[in-house]
């Protein structure tokens, strides 16, 4: 009885194997690549032959990103039905822009006017900016790329990041969920020569469903580099936690910028005392307002981000972390911004605008002269004089450096935004 079984078996297996081997035998697979054409397209090249005609011929490619369910797109390349096909499909970056560094898994479906069927074994492919050497440092979740400045510049700049995320940890109880790549660029016009129509003040780009930053950082700007990466890093950790397909729509701009500045680190004095004065020409914007996209006016947006900053500070010296993180889970589960806030701190943003108001300090006007002291004609005007041209010098000098400074903090934006 077991003979037979064995011999069953035997029959069986002898009957099925055959046939799998000829269904392999009628697809031979010659070539199968993917080129790179940096940044401009990703082209995906195949070479096949069969005993009959190839009359199908697709491609299968998934984006390594957050996506709310696995994405798998298909693409169908033309050519002539034939024993013998080559052929070639681009993704045109022009369509569907992939940033550097991005990772793209693709296989092949191949079928024949007989019946056969061939799927290729999957491939990966970086889509890398191959036109640098890019040098790598890796501490935990965080990987920095970089191709000009010494191991002295990507340390710092990693230090720099490290202490972002730690900062962030403790004081709001936020850290990255999936890995982060930080791509260095040495200057802003070579990334910019990295993108696909990029926008003359782009200095900065955080692609944060792929977790990807690009930004360009002169080794001789080290110090701006540091506060612009941490920047970036704080939108990229708040953007992962609140990762649903509610997230980025409830998220407010206050919010979100606050965060970011929060991972700084020490407050910008120049915001500060952009906050003051604000405060004391009363010209302080709600809250409700700020929950929306910033004023592209210089000194609108200056106040939206130095309030957006304080009030975060707000939030974590009077009610600590925890909070603030309950209060981003929330906002991910599909809750506004009013509901979030009133569930955790019992107030909404119009609670939240009155009593972040009560702390502020507002700064007294200098105290005028109560007596007039008569001063020499000659004297009056030689000071009359060097005040206007004080007074237009600095004008001047501070617009110029308002705008300059204005230009960087929206160069490491990611979209149109910080």
């Amino acid at each position: 009885m077991i003979k037979r079984l064995i011999w069953l078996i035997l029959a069986v297996f002898l009957f099925i194997v055959p046939n799998v081997t000829h269904a392999q035998e009628q697809i031979w697979l010659l070539d199968n690549t993917a080129e790179i054409y940096f940044p401009s397209a990703l082209v995906f090249k195949i070479k096949a032959e069969s005993q009959s005609d190839i009359t199908k011929i697709r491609l299968h490619y998934q984006v390594d990103k957050m996506n709310y369910a696995q994405v798998t797109s298909e693409a169908w390349p033309d050519f002539t039905p034939s024993p013998s096909v080559e052929t070639e499909w681009v993704l045109d970056m022009r369509k569907a822009t992939l940033p550097a560094g991005a990772i793209v898994e693709y296989w092949w479906t191949i079928e024949t006017k007989a019946g056969d069927k061939l799927v290729t074994y999957s491939d990966v492919i970086h889509f890398d900016d191959l036109r640098y050497s890019w040098q790598r440092l890796s501490v935990g979740q965080l990987s920095l790329f970089w191709y000009k400045g010494n191991q002295s510049f990507a340390d710092e700049l990693m230090a720099a990041c490290q202490q972002a995320l730690e900062r962030l940890a403790k004081d709001t109880g936020v850290y990255p969920e999936k890995p982060i790549n930080l791509y260095i660029y040495a200057s802003t016009g070579d990334l910019q020569s990295g993108m696909i129509f990029p926008r003359e003040w782009t200095g900065g780009v955080a692609f944060t469903e792929y977790g990807i930053i690009a930004i360009g950082v002169p080794p001789n700007e080290l110090d701006w580099g540091k506060r612009a990466l941490a920047h970036e890093l704080g939108h990229m950790v708040t953007h992962q936690i609140t990762f649903s397909p509610y997230g980025a729509i409830l998220l407010p701009t206050w919010l979100d910028e606050g965060l970011a500045m929060h991972a700084e680190g020490e407050p910008d004095h120049y915001l500060q005392s952009v906050l003051e004065m604000a405060i004391t020409q009363q010209k302080l914007i709600s809250v409700r307002s700020l929950s929306s996209p910033f004023s592209a006016k210089p000194e609108e947006a200056y106040i939206s981000y130095a309030e957006s900053q304080s009030l975060v500070e707000f939030l974590i010296q009077n009610y600590g972390k925890d909070k603030i993180l309950h209060l981003l889970n929330l906002l991910k589960e599909g809750n506004t911004c009013d509901e979030a806030l009133t569930e955790v701190y019992g107030f909404d943003q119009d609670g939240l605008d009155k009593l972040w108001r009560a702390t502020l300090v507002v700064i007294p006007e200098v105290a005028k002269p109560t007596e007039k002291k008569e001063l020499h004609p000659g004297l009056i005007s030689l000071l009359a004089a060097l005040a206007t041209l004080a007074v237009v010098t600095l004008a001047f000098g501070l617009e110029e450096w308002s705008w300059r400074r204005y230009k960087r903090k929206v160069a490491s934006a990611k979209g149109n935004k910080l």
